[in-house]
Protein backbone atom coordinates (compact mmCIF):
# COMPACT_ATOMS: atom_id res chain seq x y z
CA UNK A 1 0.00 0.00 0.00
CA UNK A 2 1.36 3.38 -0.80
CA UNK A 3 1.04 7.12 0.49
CA UNK A 4 -2.03 7.64 -1.88
CA UNK A 5 -3.98 5.14 -1.20
CA UNK A 6 -3.67 6.14 2.57
CA UNK A 7 -4.25 9.38 2.20
CA UNK A 8 -8.53 10.43 2.65
CA UNK A 9 -9.90 11.14 -0.34
CA UNK A 10 -9.91 14.96 -1.41
CA UNK A 11 -13.06 16.82 -3.34
CA UNK A 12 -13.62 19.69 -4.45
CA UNK A 13 -16.91 20.72 -4.07
CA UNK A 14 -18.42 23.60 -6.17
CA UNK A 15 -21.21 26.09 -7.78
CA UNK A 16 -20.52 26.68 -11.29
CA UNK A 17 -21.81 29.60 -13.51
CA UNK A 18 -24.74 32.23 -11.96
CA UNK A 19 -26.12 29.94 -9.70
CA UNK A 20 -26.87 31.36 -6.40
CA UNK A 21 -27.99 28.54 -4.40
CA UNK A 22 -26.14 26.74 -2.39
CA UNK A 23 -27.83 25.06 0.37
CA UNK A 24 -27.34 21.72 -0.90
CA UNK A 25 -23.69 21.83 -1.63
CA UNK A 26 -23.37 22.69 1.65
CA UNK A 27 -25.01 19.73 2.97
CA UNK A 28 -23.32 17.44 0.46
CA UNK A 29 -19.80 18.90 1.43
CA UNK A 30 -20.71 18.64 5.09
CA UNK A 31 -21.57 14.60 4.64
CA UNK A 32 -18.22 14.33 2.52
CA UNK A 33 -16.49 15.89 5.74
CA UNK A 34 -18.14 13.34 8.04
CA UNK A 35 -17.78 10.63 6.21
CA UNK A 36 -14.18 11.19 6.05
CA UNK A 37 -13.57 13.31 3.12
CA UNK A 38 -11.04 16.52 3.03
CA UNK A 39 -13.32 18.81 1.53
CA UNK A 40 -12.81 21.75 -0.54
CA UNK A 41 -15.81 24.10 -1.10
CA UNK A 42 -14.99 26.96 -3.29
CA UNK A 43 -18.12 29.05 -2.72
CA UNK A 44 -20.85 30.53 -5.37
CA UNK A 45 -20.22 32.16 -8.68
CA UNK A 46 -17.13 29.67 -9.96
CA UNK A 47 -16.01 29.60 -13.44
CA UNK A 48 -15.12 26.27 -15.15
CA UNK A 49 -11.38 27.67 -15.53
CA UNK A 50 -11.61 28.32 -11.36
CA UNK A 51 -12.61 25.26 -10.63
CA UNK A 52 -10.02 23.34 -12.59
CA UNK A 53 -7.41 25.71 -11.23
CA UNK A 54 -8.33 24.98 -7.49
CA UNK A 55 -8.68 21.11 -8.15
CA UNK A 56 -5.26 20.92 -9.64
CA UNK A 57 -3.70 23.47 -6.83
CA UNK A 58 -5.42 21.05 -4.06
CA UNK A 59 -4.58 17.89 -5.64
CA UNK A 60 -7.82 16.31 -5.95
CA UNK A 61 -9.40 12.94 -6.22
CA UNK A 62 -12.52 14.25 -7.20
CA UNK A 63 -14.76 17.14 -8.22
CA UNK A 64 -18.05 17.60 -7.35
CA UNK A 65 -20.52 20.59 -9.32
CA UNK A 66 -23.60 21.21 -7.99
CA UNK A 67 -25.79 22.79 -10.28
CA UNK A 68 -29.24 24.31 -10.56
CA UNK A 69 -29.29 27.29 -12.88
CA UNK A 70 -29.95 24.64 -16.27
CA UNK A 71 -26.22 25.35 -17.40
CA UNK A 72 -24.85 21.72 -17.07
CA UNK A 73 -24.67 20.63 -20.73
CA UNK A 74 -22.20 23.56 -21.03
CA UNK A 75 -20.34 23.04 -17.69
CA UNK A 76 -19.43 20.02 -17.10
CA UNK A 77 -18.09 19.64 -20.58
CA UNK A 78 -15.82 22.57 -20.12
CA UNK A 79 -14.77 21.26 -16.56
CA UNK A 80 -13.79 18.10 -18.44
CA UNK A 81 -11.80 19.48 -21.52
CA UNK A 82 -10.04 21.76 -18.64
CA UNK A 83 -9.32 18.40 -16.94
CA UNK A 84 -8.25 16.80 -19.95
CA UNK A 85 -5.91 19.61 -21.09
CA UNK A 86 -4.17 19.54 -17.86
CA UNK A 87 -3.46 16.38 -17.77
CA UNK A 88 -5.76 15.41 -15.00
CA UNK A 89 -7.89 12.78 -16.76
CA UNK A 90 -7.92 10.60 -13.53
CA UNK A 91 -10.01 13.22 -11.78
CA UNK A 92 -13.11 12.07 -11.39
CA UNK A 93 -16.50 14.94 -12.05
CA UNK A 94 -19.38 14.10 -10.14
CA UNK A 95 -22.01 16.27 -9.17
CA UNK A 96 -25.61 16.80 -9.06
CA UNK A 97 -28.52 19.09 -9.08
CA UNK A 98 -31.75 19.54 -11.18
CA UNK A 99 -30.43 17.53 -14.72
CA UNK A 100 -33.05 15.75 -16.72
CA UNK A 101 -32.26 12.47 -16.51
CA UNK A 102 -31.67 12.25 -20.79
CA UNK A 103 -28.65 15.36 -20.15
CA UNK A 104 -27.04 13.16 -17.12
CA UNK A 105 -27.12 10.33 -19.54
CA UNK A 106 -25.30 11.99 -22.64
CA UNK A 107 -23.01 13.60 -19.97
CA UNK A 108 -22.07 10.13 -18.63
CA UNK A 109 -21.25 9.28 -22.67
CA UNK A 110 -18.42 12.54 -22.29
CA UNK A 111 -17.27 10.96 -18.94
CA UNK A 112 -18.90 12.65 -16.49
CA UNK A 113 -19.31 10.57 -13.30
CA UNK A 114 -22.70 9.68 -11.93
CA UNK A 115 -25.11 12.14 -11.51
CA UNK A 116 -27.27 12.81 -8.16
CA UNK A 117 -30.61 14.35 -8.29
CA UNK A 118 -32.17 16.35 -5.15
CA UNK A 119 -33.57 13.81 -2.22
CA UNK A 120 -30.51 11.08 -2.99
CA UNK A 121 -29.32 9.73 -0.27
CA UNK A 122 -26.09 10.79 0.98
CA UNK A 123 -24.81 7.61 1.81
CA UNK A 124 -24.74 6.77 -2.31
CA UNK A 125 -22.69 9.55 -3.11
CA UNK A 126 -20.28 8.31 -0.25
CA UNK A 127 -20.46 5.12 -1.45
CA UNK A 128 -20.12 6.08 -5.28
CA UNK A 129 -17.46 8.46 -4.90
CA UNK A 130 -15.11 6.04 -2.50
CA UNK A 131 -15.27 3.04 -5.11
CA UNK A 132 -14.83 5.62 -7.77
CA UNK A 133 -12.07 7.32 -6.19
CA UNK A 134 -10.45 3.57 -4.97
CA UNK A 135 -10.53 2.44 -9.16
CA UNK A 136 -9.10 5.41 -10.06
CA UNK A 137 -6.13 4.63 -7.55
CA UNK A 138 -5.61 1.57 -8.58
CA UNK A 139 -5.49 2.39 -12.45
CA UNK A 140 -3.10 5.21 -11.85
CA UNK A 141 -0.56 2.79 -9.44
CA UNK A 142 -0.49 0.45 -12.02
Amino acid sequence: MNALDQRPIRILVAKAGLDGHDRGAKVVAAALRDAGFEVIYTGLRQTPEMIVAAALQEDVDAIGLSLHSGAHMTLFPRVLDLLKAAGADQVLLTGGGIIPDADMAKLGEMGVGRLFGPGTPLSDLVAYIRTEVAARREVGSA
